[in-house]
């Protein structure tokens, strides 16, 4: 989908924040993909902004490394090297499963109540004889971001959306693609156990649990072919 067909047109004049914020959310959720060039004044137009906002959001997301200059001067969404992404899986797994783990021992009865909504919304779509991927993807964040943020631990669920923003445009590749995982919905059995450990409050399930879910899904996108396999090949 063209990005002019993704972002609202925006309304206030302090604006700049604003679009950083529908950027980055097009690129946590994987709706920006890697490769993909941008271009300032489409993006512009689409929001209904002058140029000068969106330099501003963009500059903040080339610093975060969410976005990159080419050298050609080419504005675009990185790529993504098997050795970038093997290592941003193995720190997600630990801070990620860390969220889960203190989730497990604090939250609250209606942050439960709001994750099964999230698990049994994802459920649902993956039960579909054609899942909507757009949907797959916001049920999966709200589920993630859920757990995350009942841990009570707000740095820690600022450097997991970090590392959602690097990766976010692979991130959910085989739920875009109606992979064999998606078919067979193995998500959705990861997701069971996992909602399961923060019923019983197991920490220690809880994380094991989480860490499964990341790692089936790097170990398809790894062995999917659409990775960059060296980081000399990258630009």
């Amino acid at each position: 989908m063209a990005l002019t067909e993704l972002v609202t047109p925006l309304k206030r004049q302090t604006l700049s924040s604003d679009v950083y914020a529908q950027l980055r959310e097009l690129l946590i959720t994987g709706q920006m993909f890697p490769g993909e060039q941008i271009s300032l004044r489409t993006t512009a137009s689409a929001l209904g902004v002058s140029v000068m906002p969106v330099r501003e959001a963009v500059h903040r997301l080339v610093a975060e490394q969410a976005l990159e200059l080419t050298p050609s001067r080419a504005l675009r969404v990185p790529l993504m090297t098997v050795s970038a992404f093997r290592e941003i899986t193995t720190i997600r797994t630990h801070l990620e499963g860390l969220a889960a783990s203190q989730a497990a021992q604090r939250l609250r009865e209606d942050e439960l109540q709001q994750i099964v909504v999230w698990r049994d919304r994802f459920a649902s779509e993956m039960a579909q004889a054609e899942p909507d991927g757009a949907r797959l993807i916001a049920f999966n964040k709200g589920l993630h971001f859920a757990i995350y943020g009942a841990a009570g631990m707000p740095m820690l669920v600022q450097m997991i959306e970090a590392l959602w923003l690097r990766i976010g445009p692979i991130l959910n590749h085989d739920l875009r693609s109606g992979s064999r995982r998606v078919r067979e919905q193995v998500a959705v059995g990861h997701h069971a156990h996992l909602v399961d450990a923060l019923q019983r409050r197991d920490g220690a399930a809880a994380h094991a649990a989480l860490r499964g879910d990341i790692e089936s899904a790097a170990q398809y996108i790894i062995s999917a072919g659409v990775l960059i396999a060296a980081d000399g090949m990258a630009g």
